[in-house]
Order: C-alpha cells, then structure tokens, then sequence
C-alpha cells in the first residue's frame, strides 16, 4: 500500500509537521505506553489503541472502522509486532480517507470558468473565521487573482475592524457598512463591487451566532437570495470554520451548522495549539463534506490546503 509520495514542499511540510507535534506527542506518549511490554499486536493492544483513537478526538465511529480494518490485517498475519504498528496505523487511515474524494488537494485553486468565484464563510465567533479568511485573501491574492472582501458579520463591531485589518495588510478592498447594517445589503454590495472590479473571489464573512439557529438560517438563506441577484450561482462555496482545539466540540458544531445551512468545504483551525489534531482524521470520514484548508500556526502562511496524504504522514512520522 504505497500511498505515501511527496506532495508537499519540504517548507510547507516542516510547517504541517509542527503545528501537529502536540497532538503527535500526545498520540505516541499514549500510544508507547499502551504496547509496553508487548511484542505483538494482541486484543489488549487493539482495546488500549481505541481508547487512544477516541480520547485523540478521531471519533467513536471512525476509530471503530480502523479498529477493524487493523483487525483485519491482525488476521491475515498472527504475528504482526507492535513495532510496526504505527506503519500500519498510518497505511489504514491513509486507506480509509483515500475511500472518499476529500483531502486530495495540494494548492489553493478556484474552478476557471467562475467569475467571480463567491465564497461565503460561516462559523461560530472565535473559531478563528475572520484569520481565515485574511489568510485565504492572502494566498489567493499569490496566485495573482484580484480579491474582494464582505464585512457580512455586522452583528459586532470588532467583527468589521477585524476584517477591516486583514484587508489593509493584504492589501485587498473590503465592502463594510455599519454594525447593525443588513448582512445581506453588504453581500449585494459586495458582490456588485466585485463584478464592477473584474474580480476573481469575493469572500463574505458572516456572524457566527448559534444560540437561535432558526434566525441564523433565515440570515444565511437571505444572505444566498441577494447575492443571487447579481450572481445567479453564488455562493460557489460555504466554508465552515471550525477550531480543531475544541474537539468532540468542533463535531456538534459541524452537525449544527449543516443542519442550518447547507456547507460545501470546510477548515479546521488552530491545531497548532491543541492534542486534538485527530479530529481532522474524524471530520473527514464523517461528514461528506472535504476539509479545504487546515490552520497550523500564527503566520499569514500558515493556513494549508488539507491534503490528506500529508496530513496523515507528519500526524504519524
């Protein structure tokens, strides 16, 4: 099973490798303590591995299917050792998220034939929304294509500064009106500017309130109808932010948010801080929805397209 090729550049693989050291540390500590004195890959070795796989934040379901799926190798060879273990744990994760089309990208990119291509960006407040998106407008704006922002979140002040200060260090133009303006007026102008422009992305922030979703799902399903009057398909994208720091957490807002409003990608943020990094692994299997981009540190560039490939290798190395 040779899924493992270099992809990435070696500086955007050591970045990759160090914003998930904590959660590898976390994983391995666990992991040599679990198969301590044994030689070979017994029951007790696979009960003690769920346990890690769960409590590293990978999800009861998806650790049930590389339970079984390692079970299955067991099987066929009885005298498979604990030394190779983590080869065959990185081979199975590799195998399981290679059974879905996520996960496959290596670079920032946009389908030629939208312009402009509208992305709209949800998430609950302080995930990590507002970095994001400077971020993509950054990486965005390195490919060479003109970007436009949308200061949608006008349900708090700092939301529009926020945005307002991204656009300045991108050097992007930013549409923003007033807090308490209608979000959906700043996404049509938004949108009408980014036409006018000739632009190639318009991102629109969004606020990030979940405690009433019906009013959240009435705005966002606003937000799509005005921006259709000026582009007929927009939005291309709903990206759903998610701070990987908060776990389990970050699952029950995937499950909420998709149930307010239709999410076509995802980004998972803040790995860097966090032992939770295997909730990438879990959010890819689960929901049918890609993880886009993955947060793995402070800087401007450290936001990377999520490649699954990678990610499992630096996760396991």
């Amino acid at each position: 099973m040779s899924f493992f090729k270099k992809i990435f550049s070696k500086e955007k693989k050591e970045t990759l490798d160090k914003g998930l050291e904590k959660s590898k540390e976390s994983f391995f500590s666990k992991l040599s303590k679990a198969v301590a004195g044994k030689s070979k890959v017994d029951d007790d070795v696979l009960d003690n591995l769920e346990e890690i796989l769960v409590s590293s934040d990978v999800g009861v379901n998806t650790t049930l299917k590389i339970i079984e799926r390692i079970e299955e190798r067991v099987a066929k060879d009885k005298y498979l050792g604990t030394e190779e273990l983590n080869k065959i744990l990185r081979e199975e994760i590799a195998g399981l998220l290679s059974e879905t089309n996520i996960g496959d990208e290596t670079d920032f990119t946009i389908p030629e034939n939208k312009k402009p291509y509208v992305l709209m960006v949800v998430g609950v407040n302080g995930v990590g929304k507002t970095t994001t998106i400077g971020k993509l407008a950054s990486q965005f704006k390195k490919k060479g294509l003109k970007v436009v922002l949308g200061a949608a979140d006008t349900f708090r002040a700092a939301a529009i500064d926020q945005l307002q200060v991204w656009a300045d260090r991108v050097d992007v133009p930013i549409i923003r009106q007033e807090m308490g303006s209608d979000p959906a007026s700043v996404a049509f102008d938004t949108l009408q500017s980014g036409v006018n422009q000739g632009a190639d992305v318009v991102i629109i922030d969004t606020a990030g309130r979940l405690h009433n979703k019906v009013n959240l799902m009435n705005e966002l399903t606003k937000i799509k109808r005005v921006m259709q009057k000026v582009v007929g398909d927009a939005p291309h994208d709903v990206l759903l932010v998610l701070d990987g720091s908060t776990g389990q957490n970050a699952f029950e807002q995937a499950k909420q948010f998709t149930k307010a409003t239709e999410v076509t990608s995802l980004a998972v943020t803040k790995l860097d801080g966090t032992a939770k990094g295997g909730v990438v692994i879990g959010i890819s299997d689960q929901f049918q929805i890609p993880v886009k981009y993955i947060g793995v540190g402070e800087g401007i560039d450290d936001l990377q397209v999520f490649n699954k490939y990678e990610f499992v290798d630096s996760f396991f190395k």
